[in-house]
């Protein structure tokens, strides 16, 4: 016997949202279609949705699509279509503003440190918090305390010694 059935149109529980930006020269849109529908077909503990994102990207006359598919543990009164969006930004913003920071100005990809690279980790984030506190770049920073060290010193401790 099949036990297999097939499903004609979308699963029934399905939200959707879009979001359209312009900026830096560019168009993107973002679309999110969400279901907890084939939660319970699988075996996934904490699952509470999946959701398929696409993102098209247009800049001048040239268009780019990605499609992500997307496993969350809230469930769907948790965070509806609009949440969820919401908290894919927040990530790549997260993204964006620490790991790539790490990545190239603090020249992290570069080190070769694999025992204690998490305490380092966290010193880089500790310094680049402290730079963005006083309102500074961190390349504008990182030559300042070159250049001074006793600034650096200052910027740790909250004192000259």
């Amino acid at each position: 016997m099949d036990t297999r059935r097939c499903y004609d149109g979308p699963p029934p529980d399905l939200t959707v949202a879009e979001t359209l930006e312009k900026g830096h020269g560019r168009i993107e849109t973002r679309k999110i279609a969400v279901s907890a529908e084939a939660v319970s077909h699988l075996d996934w503990p904490g699952l509470g949705q999946i959701a398929r994102l696409e993102r098209t990207r247009l800049i001048g006359d040239k268009s780019s699509t990605e499609i992500v598919y997307l496993i969350t543990s809230l469930a769907p009164h948790q965070a509806g279509p609009e949440r969820l969006l919401e908290l894919v930004r927040t990530h790549w913003a997260i993204e964006n503003k620490l790991h790539h920071v790490r990545d190239v100005t603090m020249n992290e990809d570069r080190c070769r440190v694999r025992a204690g690279a998490r305490p380092l980790a966290a010193l880089r984030n500790a310094a680049i918090g402290m730079i963005r506190q006083r309102g500074l770049s961190i390349p504008e920073a990182r030559e300042n305390f070159r250049e001074d060290r006793y600034d650096a010193i200052k910027a740790v401790t909250g004192r000259i010694l």
